[in-house]
């Protein structure tokens, strides 16, 4: 070893983490991997001391997107009117995201949570909408 090179030790500490730790720990390593979620503590809701694996923004884009799938079948908008009203509601996602990354306004977590619930349902509305205008027209009905 070189003598001018200070000597560097590491010292190791055992940090002992529940069952419940480890899981949450993994979902929110899952999350942040697959879901492509930054998860930014400041712009995340907390369980007690817990973090939600998802930004307030993707929590609202999942809720959305579990709503579009339960409601799918009970609200079934005409093609053209979809084209237009789902859009419509992704709009504001689109603007609160793009004025808070341009501009120095800051958006709060109520806003993040609801712009995402209306585009999660939009998106995945028109995409069942999609799939099932293309499903009648190879079936013919």
């Amino acid at each position: 070893m070189d003598s001018d090179v200070p000597e560097m030790r590491q010292e190791v500490t055992e940090i002992t983490a529940t069952p419940r730790d480890q899981r949450w720990a993994w979902w929110m390593e899952f999350c942040g991997k697959y879901a492509g979620c930054h998860q930014m503590p400041e712009r995340s809701f907390f369980l007690g001391s817990y973090q939600f694996p998802l930004c307030a923004r993707c929590t609202g884009i999942v809720l959305g997107r579990i709503a579009a799938i339960l409601l799918f079948p009970f609200v079934l908008l005409p093609l053209k009117t979809s084209l237009i009203v789902f859009p419509l509601l992704m709009l504001p996602l689109a603007i609160d995201g793009l004025t808070q990354r341009f501009t120095s306004y800051t958006s709060n977590n109520f806003k993040r949570v609801s712009t995402g619930v209306l585009w999660g349902y939009a998106s995945i509305s028109l995409l069942l909408r999609g799939i099932l205008f293309v499903v009648s027209k190879i079936v013919g009905v």
